[in-house]
This record gives structure tokens, C-alpha cells and sequence, in this order.
């Protein structure tokens, strides 16, 4: 489980930050403390930290865009959102958080400036920061529920989905009319049919006490439109609530592409550094190793190469020296047949008699044999029996019989058939 230290900065550098310690099941881990930024680093310890800076410094949005994630998104944003921002868009920073259900992606958006005198603000204090979020994301997204924070002069509202705003000095009624969800009881049948997507009508609310007797009114005015409401005290301030949501991995962290923190890939190899040295040394001594063998087997083959020549010559005088004695002696045992080329024409023989004598009326006129395949030539008195010699020859399965061409010479059919072991 990991441990963080959240702090909030306040919307003003002389103004106090306060903090908490918060683990990612979304426990605190003891009460909010406020003072001076630099005080905070005393009780940073191993914890990560997450920096909570005022939502009214950062837009907060969603964008249907098809980009999923890395250097091209990020490339696409300011020109997704250009139309809906006053300032200069090479003045802004902008991050995004994973794509939601609705398909939308969450974006922030902030100025360079402003971003630079935060992360400058904190490394004054010795605070370098794993994540800078808005705080307006302390306030979780719950399904089919509109949730509010009442903390000082702000109102943080969401509804679940893709709407998330911060408000000054409005009221909570307020809040819910500017998002529309006091008007869904209002209106006509048809007008409520055409809205695709309603907003819930159950409403979660966080506050103090004192703010909860304040707005006596507003929570009797919204149970009167919408379904419920459900008010819910907070004992220590709105830091402990915005504390353990941004801890358990919710918010968009602001520290990303040229502000991404940038990986120490030194430190990270040093440890490997005695392995991946053997490993190199492993790796030279295998190809040299290899090389080695390589150089033997090339002088070994060009001493067989030249014996080869040698004994060739001898056999046939004259003839040139050859690179490629594999060849040679292929093209000579095609030339005088293979050493099992006597017992294959013999059996060979043996089955054309049978197949003959099966077929009386046939005559063989003549018989050559050549790098394993015999030519017969046959004189039969029909076709129908050049056929059966073809059957009879090859129904052990050790040979095929082919007829290569028929002849009609008066009464007879001259022939010839090919005889050749099958597999060859």
C-alpha cells in the first residue's frame, strides 16, 4: 500500500498550505496540518507527494477526440480545444486523464506561468512533487449522483459523468441550477423524452456544520425538485475528503509531457552494471569463439576442395578445376546411375513380367533404363489393355506406370509406358 502527503496550496504564495498524510486504500493517516510550504517537508518522509493547486487556476474539461493516449494526444489537444480558450494556446499546458465511460477524455488546462511559479514555489520548500492535481478532483465522481463540497467561498460540483465545475460564491442551490438539475422536474413530457442524457436526482453533499445550518433553505428547496438529499459533515474541513480521493488515483496529474518527470536510466542500470558487463564480456568471447570456427571451417573446405580437384583430374584428364564438387558428383551419378540403381531396375522388371503375362495378347518391342525410370515400349491390341498393364504394374504400390503416348498402327496400339519407383 502507498503512502502519500498531500498538500493543498493556498491561491496566494503568502497564504498557508495544508496537508495530510493519506494511503491509496483512502485512509488518513492522522489530522490535517497547516503552516508555511517549507514545514510540510518535515513530514514527507517515503511518502510520495500530491500537490493540490486551486481549481480556479485550471480549466478542467472532457473532449471526444478518437486519441487514446502519448505524444500524439497531447499534440491534438490545444487544437481540440483552441475554439473554447481565451488565451493563446502556446501559452497553456495541457494533460489528460484516461477516457471515461462516456468515451470523453478529462482534460486540464493551465497556464505555463502559472504551472512554472508552482513547481518553483515547491523546490523553495525542498518539495518535488510525483503529481500537481486540481483540487476541484478531490471531490469524487460517483455514478448516478451529482456530488458537492462546500469549502469556504467555493462550491465544487459534479455530476457523476463529464460535468465537474468550481464556483465562487454561489450557494449550493445555485451551483445545482447553473449544471441544470433543478430544471429536470420542469418543463414538458416532450422536453424531458428529447434529453438523452438526464442528470441524476440524487444529490451527496460535504460541508461543515456551520455550512450546513447555513443553507437550512437551500437543502429544503432541492429536496422539494429533486429525489434526495444527503448531507454529510465535515469534522476537519474539506482537506481530509479532497486528501483521499486524489490518493487513491483519481485527478489529472499536470506533470506531463515537458513537464513529465524525466527517468533516471543511469541509476536505474547501476545496479546491473557487474551483470551487464559479464554479459558484454559473454557475448565477445561467443562471437570470437564463433569467428574462430568459421576461419577453420573455410581452410578445411578449400584443403577438401582441392583433393576433390586432384582425384577428379586424375579420373578425367583435362577437364578445369570446379568450385562446386557437390554438383560434379551429382551430374555424374545421374550420368551412370545411383549403386541402387541394378536392384530397383530388376525389381522393376519383375512387375512389368507379371503385369505382361496378365495381358497375353501384349508384346514389349523394346526397354531402356535411365537414373531410375524405365521406358517400355508396348504394341497391345486396345487401349483397354495398355490400361490393365498400367494398373497391374503399380498394384504392389512400389511402382507407377504412366502411358506417355498411344499410336494406332492397323490392328494394334503402339505404346509407351513409363515405369518409375514411386517416391523418386
Amino acid at each position: 500500500m502507498s503512502e502519500y502527503l498531500v498538500i493543498r496550496l493556498a491561491e496566494h504564495p503568502d497564504q498557508q498550505a495544508h496537508w495530510i498524510a493519506a494511503d491509496s486504500s483512502g485512509a488518513t493517516q492522522g489530522p490535517p496540518v497547516s503552516g508555511m510550504l517549507s514545514e510540510a517537508k518535515a513530514d514527507i518522509g517515503n511518502r510520495e507527494v500530491i500537490v493540490l493547486v486551486p481549481s480556479a487556476e485550471v480549466l478542467t474539461t472532457s473532449v471526444d477526440i478518437p486519441l487514446r493516449a502519448g505524444a500524439k494526444l497531447q499534440a491534438a489537444l490545444p487544437y481540440a480545444l483552441e475554439e473554447y480558450l481565451a488565451d493563446d494556446i502556446d501559452k497553456l499546458h495541457f494533460a489528460a486523464g484516461p477516457r471515461r465511460a462516456s468515451g470523453k477524455t478529462p482534460v486540464s488546462v493551465v497556464s505555463h506561468e502559472r504551472l512554472a511559479e508552482w513547481i518553483d514555489m515547491l523546490a523553495k520548500a525542498d518539495i518535488h512533487a510525483s503529481s500537481i492535481i486540481a483540487d476541484s478532483y478531490g471531490l469524487a465522481r460517483i455514478p448516478g449522483t451529482i456530488s458537492m463540497l462546500l469549502a469556504g467561498d467555493q462550491v465544487f460540483i459534479n455530476d457523476g459523468g463529464d460535468i465537474e465545475l468550481v464556483m465562487q460564491d454561489v450557494s449550493p442551490g445555485d451551483a445545482l441550477a447553473a449544471i441544470g438539475a433543478l430544471d429536470q422536474g420542469a418543463g414538458s413530457e416532450s422536453d424531458k423524452e428529447a434529453d438523452a442524457t438526464p442528470l441524476p436526482r440524487h444529490v451527496l453533499v460535504y460541508c461543515t456544520a456551520e455550512d450546513e445550518e447555513r443553507y437550512q433553505q437551500d437543502w429544503i428547496a432541492i429536496r422539494q425538485e429533486l429525489d434526495s438529499v444527503d448531507v454529510k459533515l465535515l469534522a476537519d474541513g474539506s482537506m481530509p475528503r479532497l486528501a483521499v480521493t486524489v490518493a487513491t488515483g483519481a485527478g489529472i496529474n499536470l506533470l506531463q509531457g515537458v513537464y513529465g518527470a524525466q527517468k533516471e536510466y543511469a541509476g536505474l542500470l547501476k545496479p546491473w552494471k557487474v551483470a551487464a558487463t559479464l554479459l558484454l564480456a559473454l557475448g565477445i568471447i561467443g562471437i570470437a569463439a564463433k569467428a574462430t570456427d568459421y576461419y577453420l571451417l573455410l581452410r578445411q573446405e578449400a584443403q577438401l576442395q582441392q583433393m576433390f580437384n586432384t582425384e577428379y583430374q586424375q579420373i578425367l584428364p583435362g577437364v578445369p578445376e570446379t568450385n562446386d564438387p557437390a554438383r560434379v558428383v551429382e551430374s555424374l551419378r545421374r550420368r551412370v546411375g545411383s549403386a541402387d540403381s541394378a536392384p530397383v531396375f530388376l525389381q522393376s522388371m519383375e512387375q512389368l513380367s507379371r503385369a505382361m503375362q496378365q495381358n497375353g495378347e501384349a508384346q514389349i518391342v523394346a526397354i531402356s533404363y535411365r537414373a531410375g525410370v524405365v521406358d517400355v515400349r508396348v504394341v497391345a491390341p486396345n487401349v483397354a489393355m495398355l490400361d490393365s498393364i498400367q494398373r497391374a504394374v503399380g498394384q504392389n504400390g512400389q511402382f507407377r506406370a504412366t502411358i506417355q503416348s498411344t499410336d494406332q498402327d492397323g490392328e494394334m496400339v503402339n505404346s509407351r509406358i513409363q515405369i518409375q519407383e514411386i517416391g523418386r
